[in-house]
């Protein structure tokens, strides 16, 4: 349980530094797109050091809401900003990566330089409230 956790919050934090970094670089949908895999890693790491087996989708709101009694209180205040940042970014993370057909409109034009820099803090506070609570479990360990 810990070692999985460990290893998503180590892959998440890899991707909230690339993030940070294609906001830098202007690259938009790209930073939107990895604050979206960053808060899909963290909150799967959250679910499972409370023994929630995470769903194998995007999107782990739901499970998330559910599983709010597990955790502790301060993490129990925040889940409904975490659920909305997760349901959010996995909507968007289809658009940031391939754009609407539907309209030609590519990912560039779709993705705006507010939205992504916006997805990246969201993804950085669920980030350390992620890995507060792994510090949290594992001292108690």
């Amino acid at each position: 349980m810990l070692q999985i956790s460990e290893s998503f919050l180590r892959q998440a934090y890899a991707r909230l530094k690339d993030a940070e970094d294609a906001l830098k670089d202007n690259l938009n949908p790209y930073a939107l797109r990895l604050s979206q895999e960053c808060v899909e890693l963290s909150l799967k790491a959250a679910l499972k050091l409370v023994g929630i087996e995470y769903p194998k989708k995007h999107d782990v709101s739901r499970p998330l809401i559910d599983a709010k009694s597990r955790f502790p209180e301060w993490f129990q205040s925040e889940i409904e900003f975490m659920a909305h940042v997760s349901r959010t970014l996995a909507k968007k993370r289809e658009i940031s990566m391939y754009g609407d057909d539907a309209s030609f409109l590519s990912p560039d034009e779709l993705v705006t330089r507010e939205e992504a820099s916006k997805a990246v803090e969201q993804a950085k506070r669920v980030y350390e409230l992620s890995s507060k609570l792994l510090s949290e479990i594992r001292s108690k360990t």
